[in-house]
């Protein structure tokens, strides 16, 4: 592999037109196929096997003239709707509405059958439906034309559904912002303008491409919106800092007069083989998401890993090409003076780790102490879709839910849907009587709407509206009392089956399903990156000790976010308005991609350390002269990762909160605890043993060389000493 990657970096450092020219092409490929074949981003989310989603699909087959794709407008006055004149007012709007474009049917609140006038009148809502869900589509200048009447009239009126979504405010372009501190690190870090910008442009193009083709794939199979999001924090992540590792091995390896071809092959041959082994880590990790049984996760899963595999080729090729078209002027347009730095003296890094290495097991301790305590709000963790109540009150959407929770009450905005499948049972009328009246007398439960009965006579549905808010635990916990309690003695009685789904329910079933299958998602990533890290590194201590530091940093960070989100602390410094559960999607894709992002660093860290030990034999040395190595571009590499992914909360949503706050916190923790103090701790206490492997496994792996110390090296890769052919002192 390291030959193969040595003539693949010479190749495209002789021919760099040839190789960008293919990159461009195939970006622009991507992105007019795309825009030709490419899908809308499809959020609807389905569970197989859970009893909710077996709800769902009865109610679409019995019921198919619901149409899902609607939009409330909520109104208000304090004098009252009753009055004659905000009658009229309110009807005339309605009619107009109904004229709109894509608009099929509005409904009337002042006829409708259920209740869609406030107990004390002052307010009241209708429900609009579209015949599609395409934002773009939405009429919201026409119908803001329609309503001035109501607001002229003293009426407050806002909107829920797809004219709330229409209404919302640009997104910040949050990759920008995590490009400037990029670019400010990098120039930092090599004080060339030339230098900075090899990194993003990798990233960028990487990002056009991977992103180009999730959007293409969008047009073939359901992918979530929130791929989009999770894709370009990492391409952009691991784009500028897998390019930053070969690019600083590279200039390295000019610093000691080694030809241009040449040490860009050595730097794709060394650099690059750790890129490409941290980057199967990661794709293998996320790929593992499959496990999760979930359509959204796994989608979310693979095409994320999809960016990690764009960005990790455009690594290994395109930066070649870039590389040998600056040639000699890597260095140009310098804007901040270059320091020689006499490399027999120890930095900082050096010292630091010597100091941890004196006194190992106190910092061992004390490390995982500290992570254990940020890790303790976990324990707590509880999934579940935020709800509009979730966003800022500058939002229609917020101020549209805080009415009707006002008019109706909380759980007005979240209503548990229960199905009865007549099929088999005795006495339909008293069975739905049945029901109603014992869901009308639990606690919790604040009303409930007569039986609707489906066209062919098979089905009923009722609505029964909870006390509380949808994302609340008293509503998770009343999904369990109604299931196991209220239902099954009804269900013995007169055969058929009672489903209970809606939002709440399906919290409550995905919440079950992930739990049980966790565990053997994380057995399997674990298994997975080990088979991947022992043959790298010729070692079974150092990958169990890597996947162990690992699970403690993860579980850090899922700490972190619960203090935030559910139990508010700090919340509004991150604009977060109300508590809340964590996002479904976050725990396993988090788990995946930062296990992945984790073994990034291990690789490129323990990599060089190995690479000193085969040298010196000496553990505590190597360990000094690893870090040193490392630690600046190690550091470099994450304050941009930790950005472009803090950039993300400054995002109005708060799913993008979730995983920049999620995913930056875990990196920032990982490259500080974990890679500075629980690294060269447990690296010390292991001593020689980090680097043993039973002969009888070192007989039957492969011989997987990081440093480039391969014999079939011909051509200048092997020459020298082993320090000197992986271009490092």
């Amino acid at each position: 592999m390291s030959t193969i990657l040595f003539r693949l970096g010479q190749f495209a450092s002789r021919h760099p037109w040839r190789v960008i020219g293919v990159w461009l092409i195939v970006a622009c490929s991507t992105f007019a196929l795309d825009a030709q074949f490419g899908g809308e981003a499809n959020d609807e989310f389905r569970l197989p096997g859970a009893e909710s989603q077996r709800a769902v699909d009865i109610l679409e087959e019995k019921f198919p003239a619901q149409n899902p794709y609607t939009s409330q407008l909520v109104f208000s006055d304090d004098a009252g709707l009753a009055e004659p004149e905000t009658r009229s007012v309110v009807a005339s709007t309605l009619a107009e509405l109904a004229t709109l474009p894509h608009v099929v049917a509005v409904s009337d609140p002042y006829e409708a059958t259920a209740p869609m006038l406030s107990p004390d009148g002052r307010m009241g809502f209708a429900t609009v439906t579209f015949d599609t869900n395409d934002i773009e589509l939405v009429p919201l200048d026409e119908a803001e034309a329609a309503v001035a009447p109501m607001r002229a009239a003293g009426l407050t009126v806002e909107y829920s559904g797809l004219f709330g979504a229409a209404d919302a405010p640009a997104e910040p372009k949050s990759e920008l912002s995590g490009m400037s501190v990029a670019v400010v690190v990098l120039v930092l870090a090599f004080g060339s303008l030339v230098a900075m910008s090899l990194p993003l442009g990798v990233a960028l193009i990487s990002l056009l491409v991977g992103t180009g083709t999730i959007g293409l794939i969008s047009g073939q199979i359901p992918i979530p919106s929130a791929a989009t999001l999770v894709g370009s924090m990492l391409g952009l992540g691991v784009g500028i800092d897998y390019a930053l590792f070969v690019l600083a091995r590279h200039r390295e390896n000019i610093g000691t007069d080694v030809g241009l071809h040449e040490s860009v092959g050595r730097a794709n041959a060394t650099a690059g083989l750790s890129v490409l082994f941290a980057g199967s880590t990661v794709v293998l990790a996320i790929a593992g998401l499959q496990l999760a049984g979930v359509p959204m996760i796994a989608a979310m899963g693979w095409t994320s890993a999809l960016m990690v595999a764009v960005t990790m080729l455009a690594a290994l090729t395109l930066l070649p090409a870039l590389l040998g078209l600056s040639g000699k002027r890597i260095d140009s347009l310098r804007v901040v003076r270059s320091r020689s730095r006499d490399r027999s003296r120890p930095t900082w890094s050096g010292r630091w780790a010597n100091h941890v290495a004196d006194h190992p097991v106190r910092y061992l301790v004390a490390a995982v102490a500290l992570l254990g305590v940020v890790a303790t709000p976990a324990a707590s963790l509880r999934i579940g879709f935020p709800d509009d109540g979730n966003v800022g009150t500058e939002s229609t959407l917020r101020r549209s839910y805080d009415m009707l929770a006002e008019g109706f009450g909380p759980g007005f905005n979240g209503p548990l849907q229960v199905v009865i499948d007549l099929k088999g049972a005795t006495d339909p009328e008293k069975y739905a009587a049945t029901v109603t009246g014992e869901l009308a007398a639990t606690p919790g439960v604040n009303s409930v709407t007569p039986a609707a009965l489906s066209p062919d006579g098979d089905v009923m549905v009722l609505t029964a509206v909870p006390d509380t808010s949808p994302q609340s635990e008293e509503t998770a916990d009343l999904v369990d009392t109604i299931r196991s309690d209220v239902l099954p003695p009804i269900e013995a009685a007169y055969g058929g089956a009672v489903l209970v789904t809606g939002n709440s329910a399906l919290q409550v079933d995905l919440s079950s399903k992930l739990q049980s299958r966790m565990p053997w998602f994380i057995a399997a990533v674990l298994l997975l990156s080990l088979l991947v890290l022992i043959p790298v590194f010729r070692s079974m201590w150092v990958p169990l000790k890597a996947a162990a530091l690992n699970l403690i940093s993860i579980g850090a960070s899922y700490g972190v976010l619960v203090a935030i989100f559910q139990w508010g602390w700090g919340a509004e410094w991150f604009g977060i308005h109300e508590t809340m559960p964590i996002n479904p999607l976050a725990p396993m894709l988090m788990f995946a991609i930062l296990f992945g992002l984790s073994m990034d660093y291990e690789v490129f860290l323990l990599g060089r350390v190995r690479e000193e030990y085969r040298l010196s034999r000496n553990p505590r040395a190597s360990l000094i002269a690893g870090v040193t190595s490392t630690a600046p571009v190690i550091t470099s590499a994450a304050l941009i990762m930790i950005s472009v992914f803090y950039a993300f909360v400054l995002s109005p949503d708060i799913t993008s909160k979730l995983f920049g706050l999620g995913l930056g916190t875990a990196v920032l923790l990982d490259v500080t605890l974990v890679r500075m103090v629980l690294v060269p701790a447990a690296m010390s206490l292991l001593g020689h043993r980090a680097w043993h492997l039973p002969s009888w496994l070192n007989r039957i792996l492969p011989d997987i060389d990081l440093d480039g110390h391969r014999s079939d090296l011909d051509d200048g890769v092997a020459t020298g000493s082993p320090l000197e052919s992986a271009g490092a002192r």
